[in-house]
C-alpha cells in the first residue's frame, strides 16, 4: 500500500508540476513575447493554429494528460531523479537535450529545425525563451514539491492550482466554441 501511494504522489508530483509550468510560461510567453502577432506571421500561422481556436485554448487542460504521460516515460529513472544529489539537474539536462535542442523533428527553435525549416533564424530564437522558462518552473515546482512533500499545504495548492487552470481551460474552451458569452 505505502509503494502504490509513493507511486500515486510521483504521479501527482510531475503531472502538476508539468502542468502548472506550461501554464505559467504560456501565460509569460503571451505577455512578453507578443505571441498573438507571432503566430499570425506568415512562418508561424503556417505551422500554428490561431491563439483562439477552441482546441489550443484547450490547451492547458489537456497538459494534465501530457504530465501523465511525461511522469509514466520518467518513471523508470524516478530514483536517480527524484533520490541521487543532482537528480533533478540530470533531468533537467536530459530534458533540456531531448525537448529543446534535439527534438525527434524539425520544429521551430531546435537544432534541426534551424537546418531543415525554412523559417527565419530569428524565430527559432524567439521560441527558446519559453522552453527555458517552462524548465526552470517545471524543475523548481519539482523541487518544492519533492522538499515540502511532507507538507499537506505543498499537496493542497496544487491540487487547487491544477483545478483551477483546468477550469480557466476548460471555460475558454467553451467559450471559443461559443457555448458561453465570456
Amino acid at each position: 500500500m505505502e509503494k502504490r501511494k509513493g507511486l500515486v504522489k510521483y504521479l501527482w508530483q510531475v503531472t502538476s508540476a508539468h502542468t502548472i509550468s506550461f501554464f505559467i510560461a504560456g501565460i509569460i510567453a503571451m505577455a512578453f513575447f507578443d505571441y498573438r502577432e507571432w503566430w499570425s506571421s506568415e512562418y508561424i500561422s503556417a505551422f500554428y493554429r490561431d491563439i483562439e481556436s477552441p482546441i489550443v485554448v484547450l490547451g492547458s487542460f489537456l497538459q494534465i494528460f501530457r504530465g501523465i504521460i511525461v511522469a509514466l516515460i520518467l518513471l523508470p529513472l524516478r530514483k536517480t531523479f527524484f533520490e541521487e544529489k543532482f537528480g533533478l539537474l540530470k533531468l533537467a539536462l536530459i530534458v533540456f537535450g531531448f525537448s529543446i535542442v534535439s527534438t525527434y523533428g524539425a520544429v521551430i527553435s531546435s537544432f534541426d529545425g534551424l537546418i531543415y525549416l525554412k523559417v527565419p533564424f530569428v524565430y527559432h530564437i524567439k521560441g527558446i525563451p519559453e522552453g527555458l522558462i517552462w524548465l526552470s518552473l517545471f524543475i523548481g515546482i519539482l523541487f518544492i514539491s519533492i522538499k515540502y512533500s511532507h507538507k499537506r499545504i505543498v499537496t493542497i495548492l496544487s491540487i487547487i492550482i491544477v483545478a483551477l487552470i483546468a477550469f480557466m481551460s476548460l471555460v475558454g474552451f467553451f467559450g471559443a466554441m461559443g457555448y458561453l458569452q465570456v
